[in-house]
């Protein structure tokens, strides 16, 4: 009793099967009737009973449901009648139209194997044409540069070689296996034989032409080397007399600076000078025959014509710098300066006007160096654009290592670096002997707010430093502004440091104590001098207006500083911008810079500590 009463509850158990889903949501029962026949109690049947009566109830709702669509349902059957017949017809448009389709993927196909055909066809009567061009060509070739050398038109006769050299090889050997192989064999030896006697023709007349100087025939015999495949011969041996021609001017102003008269206006700089006539000149070399190497031997080809004429160039510089280091005895010179830098020297002092000529004209050899380097670059990197315009980027990275180690290691650059590494120490002899100097004859002058020392200490900081950067010369700049601001922080501020250290006098003792001390150091000088000298002695009043002087003086170097900072931020800036220097040199100055701020405010802070005025 209790399994059938389980049965019940189980509609799955019931029927037997999962119910099926139908329109409208109908489905069958969920009681099968062998079940129903099972049954033997009265209480299991009221339970089937009541378990019918709820579904025919849910029966009745999905017929009335299905009852209320039925006028939509015909529409859209009546709907589906009348698309029959259209439908019919868009068949037979789909068949007729797939039938199309392949007639025309056939007929393409077809269309397709001809054209491959006459393709095939077009390029074996391409290489028929031009295997009859090529003997054409051969023997055109042939006869025109036999004429032409009978002639003795060397252009035209290099023009019918080059023309022979660009021949296809491969389609020339093809020819040579036909019925006119013979005929293409003699034709192509006497064209070799032709292209041998054409290139030693071109190099004899090329060197008599050097020899006597004949720049049309040189020129006319360097345009017909690429013609023949000589590239680098032309280029060699136009080079070669070119820097002959170098060489020779190079001696003949030599020749003249040697017997320069001394008292000659521009006698303290004709090193200078010298050397800028030796940059002047290959400057308008390269550019007279740049367009020549360009049009004739490709873009590309005149880094090769420039590295053989620095290479004359550094031989000239090499001669004029020896002169310049003899006639102003450069080194001599060096080895005092260096001698008296050194602490407890007892070397004869050398006077800082002797040297300010010299260190002149060595910052003006650099300057006039710097700007023809920069000059070769600027037309190197020109042409190298253009030749590696489609280039990988390894063959650029390639050419622009060669373009500097050719000017970064190039005798010039290392002359003038070892020329400016002596400058630097001399230079900082003159400024350290002419500051000391400033200093020593400081004096006042009434109605002055500050000493002299302040204008003339300025004025030799400000000519150095200007002198370093004329040189055209990033790190001897640098050098110099550091060596400036070591001068103005140790020793100059010294000096005003111990001024302010001795305070404003109050006391009686004081001045004594001051007067004192100036009469001392009179009498030493007067000694010194063989005489008295009562300048010197200075009164309460004197001492006081000292004081408040040097606070000037402090206040105006410092003022001075900020003003010298600014000025070399835009000197330098155009320097940067004519593209010398680079990201290091720009950091580098910027350091300097600093330190030179730095000195500024060492100079201000003075007037903090320094010792109150008393009343």
């Amino acid at each position: 009793m209790e399994n059938k009463m389980a049965d019940l509850d189980s509609p799955q158990k019931l029927s037997g099967i999962s119910p099926p889903e139908g329109m409208g949501g109908g489905r069958c029962s969920e009681i099968s009737t062998e079940l129903i026949r099972s049954l033997t109690e009265l209480q299991e049947l009221e339970a089937v009973y009541e378990r019918l009566c709820g579904e025919e109830k849910v029966v009745e709702r999905e017929l009335d449901a299905l009852l209320e669509q039925q006028n939509t349902i015909e529409s859209k059957m009546v709907t589906l009648h009348r698309m029959g017949p259209n439908l019919q017809l868009i068949e037979g448009d789909a068949k007729q139209l797939a039938g199309m389709i392949t007639f025309t993927c056939n007929l393409a196909e077809n269309v397709s194997s001809k054209v491959r055909q006459l393709d095939l066809a077009k390029n074996r009567l391409y290489q028929a044409i031009q295997r009859a061009d090529d003997i054409l060509d051969l023997k055109f070739c042939m006869d025109g540069v036999q004429t032409a050398l009978r002639n003795e038109d060397y252009e035209q006769a290099a023009a019918h070689i080059h023309r022979y050299l660009c021949l296809d090889k491969s389609v020339i050997e093809l020819s040579r296996q036909g019925k006119e192989g013979s005929m293409i064999d003699a034709n192509l030896k006497l064209l070799q034989e032709a292209e041998q006697r054409l290139k030693a023709i071109v190099t004899e007349k090329f060197a008599i032409a050097t020899k006597e100087g004949d720049l049309p025939q040189v020129e006319r015999f360097f345009k017909i080397f690429p013609l023949l495949g000589l590239h680098e011969e032309g280029l060699s041996k136009f080079s070669e007399y070119l820097c002959k021609q170098v060489a020779s001017k190079a001696e003949e102003n030599l020749l003249l600076v040697l017997g320069t008269d001394m008292r000659d206006r521009r006698a303290a700089v004709i090193f200078a000078d010298t050397l800028t006539l030796l940059f002047e000149g290959i400057a308008r070399i390269v550019e007279t025959h740049q367009p020549i190497v360009e049009t004739y031997y490709g873009p590309g080809r005149l880094y090769t014509l420039i590295k053989y004429l620095q290479v004359e160039c550094d031989r000239q510089v090499e001669k004029v710098v020896d002169k310049f280091i003899k006639q102003r005895d450069y080194h001599q010179q060096f080895r005092h300066v260096q001698n008296n830098l050194m602490r407890n020297s007892t070397t004869e002092k050398i006077e800082p006007r002797e040297l300010d000529p010299i260190l002149t004209e060595v910052t003006l050899m650099n300057a006039r160096s710097e700007l023809y380097l920069r000059f070769l670059r600027k037309r190197i990197s020109s042409d190298f654009e253009v030749g590696d315009s489609m280039a990988p980027e390894e063959v650029k990275q390639e050419h622009q290592k060669c373009l500097d180690k050719l000017l970064n290691n190039c005798l010039l650059s290392c002359t003038m670096q070892e020329l400016i590494g002596l400058y630097i120490t001399m230079e900082e002899y003159f400024m350290r002997e002419t500051v000391n100097k400033a200093v020593a004859l400081d004096t006042y002058e009434k109605g002055q707010l500050t000493s002299s020392m302040v204008d003339d200490v300025f004025y030799i900081v400000k000519k150095c430093i200007g002198r370093a950067l004329s040189s055209s010369s990033i790190d001897c700049l640098c050098a110099m502004i550091n060596l400036a601001t070591t001068e103005l922080e140790s020793d100059f501020r010294d000096v005003l440091c111990n001024k302010l250290r001795m305070g404003f006098p109050a006391t009686t003792l004081q001045d004594i104590q001051r007067g004192v001390t100036s009469a001392v150091n009179i009498m030493h000088s007067s000694l010194q001098q063989g005489k008295f000298d009562t300048k010197g002695i200075e009164s309460t009043d004197e001492a006081k207006l000292s004081f408040l002087v040097t606070l000037n003086n402090v206040e105006v170097c410092s003022e001075n500083i900020s003003t010298l900072k600014k000025t070399l931020e835009s000197d330098c800036t155009k320097l940067f911008s004519q593209g010398i220097g680079g990201e290091q040199a720009q950091a580098k100055f910027d350091s300097c810079l600093s330190d030179l701020a730095a000195v500024s405010n060492k100079f201000r802070d003075l007037l903090q500590v320094s010792p109150r005025i008393s009343c």
